[in-house]
């Protein structure tokens, strides 16, 4: 072996225990650093459980270790259900963020209809309406009201009846000629002026107008007797 070739191996089991040395001076670095890391945690968390432990004496409450090692095993054991709660709550962000203009429209329209109702008057007159029932309360007693649930078909027969065309144009006729009688300017009628009017063809029919609404009207009376 010549000494160029001697000089040659020297040279690259140098490079090799340089690579080594460096190699040995990064992990004793990184050694280093970690013991500082560990020293600093350990004053951190020796600060951090003396503080807590104060704060907890000034509180008034005792710290059960035992407790606390079950708290944190029943930790570790529902890390699952933790994070399908936290999944869940994802979801549910998630879901009001797109349901947040759908939520907005659907306010800003009922806002705008209560305002449409508010100036149509139907709060006034769901206000009005409840002293109706305000007034019907204090002043029917429990019996009035189960009577006129008695007797509900009975009266909206009779309302249906009075609301017919022909009954309301007849109620309006009445009401006018009543009100164009003028009863400051009635006359006066003898027993022998009286006698004669009847004999007219309008009193003759209004007679017998009478007298077939009372005949019709106890008839009426003994049928409902009947029942």
């Amino acid at each position: 072996m010549t000494n160029k070739n001697i000089q040659v191996q020297i040279d690259e089991v140098n490079q090799k225990l340089d690579l080594v040395l460096h190699y040995v001076n990064e992990q004793r670095l990184k050694s280093e650093r970690m013991e500082d890391l560990v020293t600093d945690v350990s004053i951190i968390g020796k600060d951090l459980f003396n503080t807590t432990v104060h704060e907890l004496d000034n509180q008034g409450i005792e710290l059960d270790i035992e407790e606390m090692k079950i708290l944190v095993f029943k930790l570790i054991k529902n890390a699952g259900n933790f994070t399908k709660v936290l999944e869940m709550f994802e979801n549910v962000t998630d879901f009001l963020k797109d349901a947040g203009p759908v939520a907005r429209e659907v306010i800003i329209d009922l806002i705008n209809k209560l305002h449409e109702f508010e100036q149509k008057g139907y709060f006034e007159f769901f206000k009005e309406l409840y002293r109706v029932m305000d007034n019907i309360i204090v002043n029917y007693s429990e019996e009035d009201v189960r009577l006129l649930a008695d007797n509900i078909v009975t009266i909206l027969d009779t309302v249906k009846n009075l609301t017919q065309p022909e009954m309301l144009l007849a109620m309006n006729n009445a009401i006018t000629i009543y009100k164009n009688l003028g009863m400051e300017n009635i006359e006066e009628y003898s027993l022998f002026r009286a006698l004669r009017e009847m004999r007219s063809p309008e009193m003759k029919r209004g007679i017998g107008f009478i007298i077939a609404f009372l005949k019709n009207l106890s008839e009426d009376k003994k049928e409902i007797k009947k029942k």
